[in-house]
């Protein structure tokens, strides 16, 4: 169909008044032929190298080589295949014999064509080029996708033995202390497990499902500490926002693994909505020593999660008696 739109425009621009009139366009019908026999040859040229250069020289990494090689191979053939289908096409039409060939006649013909190729030329290199371009910034989008995906995923790998290897190391302290109190720490941890199992593969997961694991994971800690660990939860929107799976459970975690807890100084960890935000406060009375296993993964951990999900960052704010976390609340697109 292109092909044949070029031999129709071509007709129009040499004898536009042949157009006019049925005996005009009986007289076309030759040239008509010519021309889009040759658009055909130029247009499937045109296609085939661009196939033998497409997978041996890159538009990308090598354009100026890539376009000195397209082109010179390109008028190359465009020459040769006019100049042999315009002695074909004479000859066949008896305008001469084989005794009698005019090279240089035939040769002017192939003027038009050549026109017509260096037009090919460009539509076939744009094409090509762009192409190429596309599909490279496709494929580096694609592997940055990946890329994050796979940070990601590593981050949220971290989570699981992180959990369970702190859940074991404070349930080995209370063993010794309370048998009773032991076995309801492990009831609760179960529980608890089973939802960090289930939003292990999840990106994001509802305000109102972390919150409530959020109690449970504090139920569990009051087990431990009694009186010496206070909660306190407001929240009006929990349905609405969504935030990444555990957070809340890394900043409670860091919030009893770095601060004094005990009868004469409570710890109390508050957490409420700002707006947008969730706010996760704790008085700060700061351990004059850290456990061995601290390994600061909680802050670090949700601000990388952030980042990779491309929104802002928590803020963090470290006041003379309060430790605050606000964390961005997010809405599903």
């Amino acid at each position: 169909m292109v092909n044949l739109g070029i031999a129709t425009l071509l007709m129009l621009i040499f004898c536009p008044s042949c157009f006019l009139s049925l005996e005009g366009l009986k007289s076309l019908i030759p040239d008509f032929i010519y021309s889009f026999l040759i658009s055909m040859i130029l247009s499937f040229g045109g296609g085939k190298v661009e196939e033998l250069y497409e997978k041996r020289v890159s538009w990308i990494y090598e354009p100026v080589k890539r376009l000195i090689l397209t082109v010179a191979t390109y008028m190359a053939y465009s020459f040769v295949a006019s100049f042999i289908f315009v002695f074909a096409f004479t000859y066949l039409d008896g305008q001469f014999e084989l005794s009698d060939i005019p090279w240089r006649s035939i040769s002017s013909f192939t003027t038009t064509p050549m026109t017509v190729a260096l037009v090919f030329m460009a539509i076939f290199t744009t094409a090509s080029w762009l192409g190429e371009w596309r599909k490279s910034a496709i494929e580096a989008e694609q592997l940055k996708s990946e890329r994050l995906a796979f940070q990601y995923q590593s981050l949220k790998d971290q989570l699981n033995p992180h959990f369970l290897f702190n859940s074991l190391n404070v349930l080995s302290n209370l063993v010794y202390e309370d048998a009773d109190r032991s076995a309801a720490f492990i009831q609760k941890l179960s529980r608890i497990y089973r939802y960090v199992l289930d939003v292990q593969q999840e990106d994001l997961v509802a305000l109102d499902r972390e919150l409530e694991f959020a109690r449970d994971y504090m139920a569990l800690q009051q087990i431990r500490f009694d009186q010496s660990l206070q909660f306190q939860l407001e929240i009006q929107e929990a349905d609405r926002y969504f935030i990444p799976p555990l957070s809340l459970q890394l900043l409670l975690e860091n919030a009893i693994k770095h601060n004094v807890a005990s009868g004469a100084k409570p710890l109390l960890i508050h957490i409420s909505q700002e707006g947008n935000e969730l706010w996760i406060s704790n008085t700060f009375q700061p351990k004059s020593s850290l456990p061995p296993s601290s390994n600061r993964l909680g802050l670090s951990n949700i601000q990388k999660r952030y980042g990779l999900l491309g929104e802002r960052e928590p803020t963090i704010q470290k006041l003379d008696d309060r430790f605050i976390v606000q964390l961005p609340l997010l809405r599903l697109s």
